[in-house]
């Protein structure tokens, strides 16, 4: 019996900040000098981001607030030890996990009481009880409610975590799963005249996002099966693209070859979930920048408009990590032109380089089409 994602909710903090202010906010540091100039100013104005989220109101324009991060009166940005940084994601990621759980559970029409098993993903900070102990209390969840969650794992945190959960439906059918990714990046960024962080400082963002999973389809809405999962590593990218805790918080590397090895080694990473997916009507791709969904673009000879969701997540919300790509499966689950049927594969980027992904159909009950089309369909359409 496939699993199936009833609704998917999203969360991000009130704070919006446009890529042009933070761009001139990194030019005006007192250690810029002209080479580094030009390089924040090519990150940042290529980075096809107009917004992104924050927990930290001090970067906000207009703001004249002082923290660890950043110096009020000259907006020098600071930078705290990583336990400053991680005090502020266990003060601030719990209130967005349960956000989106929220709305997740209001969107599938699932109570919390029903909830039997959660499983959260984070990368960008630690603490125990952590995340998922936390959803449990903040949502009144029953504390018999089984618990796992994937630390560390990045940008295709996702994908895994789904699997986790399309595994337990599968082995308790009844089972009603809770799956809450939630990354507050912003805390990690960094003044800095490396080529990789000013590129990490222009494209992560705040966010967070969550599914409700089970073993049956809805018959009042639109459900997405997960058909199937698959990982690979590419032969390059160990040293590409990393994550590591660092004295003065977590430290990315992302270098300029991460694009050219997804264009490279994408397709055969691809090749067990495309074997299976036969025609594919929507791509959803985890927009880990421009380049990256460029390439993708290319390797795979799609058509122009494929990756318009990526692109316009990116665009609004920059790359939240684990949390973006379920943004992207919102909007499809959320498609008032969604088709029964309608086939699609979505694929996320991890430290590795690793590539995460699924294959995804539509099922569109008779009760959800609309009226002309609901009359070719009397009965609801069968989830298998």
């Amino acid at each position: 019996m496939p699993a199936h994602i009833l609704g998917i909710g999203t969360a991000v903090p009130t704070t919006v900040l446009t890529q042009s202010a933070v761009r001139d906010l990194f030019l005006a540091q007192p250690q810029v000098d002209r080479l580094t100039a030009r390089l924040i100013g090519a990150a940042f104005d290529q980075s096809a981001i107009d917004t992104r989220h924050t927990v930290l109101d001090e970067l906000g324009e207009g703001s004249a607030d002082a923290s660890s991060f950043i110096v009020a009166e000259s907006k020098e940005v600071l930078s705290p030890a990583t336990g400053l940084r991680n005090d502020v994601y266990r003060r601030e990621a719990p209130p967005l996990f349960a956000e989106a759980a929220r709305d997740a559970l209001a969107r599938a029409g699932v109570e919390a009481s029903a909830v039997t098993h959660v499983v959260t993903a984070s990368c960008t900070g630690f603490y125990a009880p952590g995340p998922d102990y936390r959803l449990v209390r903040d949502l009144g969840l029953p504390t018999t409610v089984e618990r796992d969650h994937l630390g560390f794992v990045g940008c295709a945190a996702a994908f895994p975590a789904l699997r986790q959960a399309a595994r337990i439906c599968a082995g308790e059918p009844t089972a009603v799963v809770l799956v809450v990714c939630g990354e507050i990046c912003s805390i990690h960024l960094r003044a800095s005249s490396d080529p990789e962080q000013i590129v990490a400082s222009a494209v992560f963002a705040d966010g967070a996002a969550a599914a409700v999973v089970t073993g049956q389809a809805r018959t009042d809405a639109p459900s997405l099966e997960l058909g199937g999962f698959a990982t690979a590593l590419t032969e390059d990218g160990e040293d590409d693209m990393r994550w590591i805790i660092g004295d003065h918080g977590f430290e990315m590397t992302l270098t300029a070859e991460v694009p050219r090895i997804v264009g490279r080694e994408v397709r055969e990473a691809l090749a067990p979930v495309l074997a299976r997916a036969g025609h594919i009507d929507r791509w959803l791709v985890h927009p880990g920048g421009r380049s990256i969904l460029d390439r993708f673009e290319a390797a795979l000879e799609l058509p122009g408009d494929a990756l318009d969701s990526s692109r316009d997540v990116l665009r609004r919300y920059g790359n939240m990590s684990s949390a973006t790509v379920l943004f992207i499966l919102a909007r499809m689950l959320e498609d008032p032109t969604l088709n029964d049927g309608a086939r699609a594969v979505g694929v996320a980027f991890g430290p590795g380089l690793t590539v995460e992904s699924a294959l995804i159909t539509a099922r569109v009950p008779a009760a959800a089409l609309p009226e002309e089309l609901a009359a070719r369909h009397p009965e609801p359409v069968a989830a298998g």
